[in-house]
């Protein structure tokens, strides 16, 4: 009976609630074009029935002491960005000669853990544990209407003593398994390499202008076909150039991003002090350098490639 009673009840609030909107309905006039309103289901179902958009990766790729870390900060603070910074699945800067065990702990680096197994795996398989990896983080990122931003480490491939061209780049890798949206960014080559020599990251030999010149020019070639943007012009307008990243990244863009970049922390951030975005006067130039630069050929054809003055 109770059951009874409640319906009878709700049927005549209905009933009410529905003399209500008959009487609203008259007191505006009947003269007004009546619309449709949307169906909420319907907007669900179609939803539902929407093919599913493909797990799709972005992935910035320069050189270091380059602007890299300023300009990857200024992606990772747009909204609802997730960057995972310095990333190589190929590198070997963490690994030893030795087998075992590994020169560094690492309880959650599956592919190190791999590269120092007793039994030798292929760098296929460690391509394919990182895709395997990338491909459930781009899941559940998606499902929270978040975006996957993997930042090169460009460095550990193309500035050490291998032979950059015995194994695929990191962008290669990804198109493997996923589409792809990629830039490439730059600074003057002299800057980038004066940086390099006050952080002693210098690890090929000779350590030259001419020497980082050539891998910068064999970095360039991989990458060639990619948008490259310059960290001078991100510095000099730094709303508009990071509305171009977004663009090409196919990523919201929001300029408040740049007015909480103070908040961002990535790895390598090794540059100078502050969080004002502005160019900065170029470092003392040594003058063996100033030598080597007039007369590395290099140097010159990089200048030229990327439209920098001498």
């Amino acid at each position: 009976m109770t059951d009874e009673r409640a319906l009878q009840e709700l049927a005549e609030e209905l009933e009410q609630s529905l003399a209500l909107l008959g009487n609203y309905r008259q007191a505006v006039g009947d003269d007004l074009p009546i619309e449709r309103l949307p169906s909420l289901l319907e907007q669900c179902q179609a939803l539902c029935e929407t093919p599913e958009a493909p797990l799709c990766v972005r992935s910035i790729h320069h050189f270091a002491c380059s602007g890299g870390t300023l300009i990857s900060k200024s992606l990772s603070a747009l909204p609802n960005i997730v960057t995972l910074s310095e990333v190589d699945p190929l590198s070997q800067m963490q690994v030893s000669s030795e087998k075992s065990p590994p020169p560094t702990f690492a309880p959650t680096d599956l592919i190190l853990g791999l590269r120092h197994a007793a039994r030798e795996v292929d760098e296929t398989l460690l391509a394919e544990v990182f895709n395997a990896g990338v491909r459930v983080s781009l899941e559940y990122l998606g499902r929270r209407g978040l975006y996957l931003l993997l930042r090169d480490h460009t460095h550990s491939q193309f500035c050490t003593e291998r032979d950059p061209d015995e194994r695929p780049t990191l962008y290669e890798i990804l198109c493997n398994a996923f589409p792809v949206h990629s830039l490439v960014t730059v600074r003057h080559p002299l800057d980038s390499f004066l940086s390099l020599r006050l952080n002693g990251w210098i690890l090929f030999s000779p350590a030259t202008l001419e020497e980082y010149s050539q891998r910068y020019l064999s970095f360039l070639d991989r990458y060639g076909g990619l948008p490259v943007v310059k960290y001078e012009d991100f510095v000099a307008d730094p709303e508009q150039v990071l509305a171009q990243m977004s663009e090409i990244l196919n990523l919201p863009f929001n300029p408040m991003a740049l007015d909480i970049l103070q908040v961002i922390r990535l790895t390598g951030d090794s540059g100078r002090a502050g969080v004002r975005i502005s160019s900065r006067p170029r470092r003392q130039v040594p003058a063996e350098l100033e030598t080597e630069r007039a007369e590395s050929l290099g140097y010159k054809a990089l200048c030229d490639r990327l439209s920098y003055e001498l």
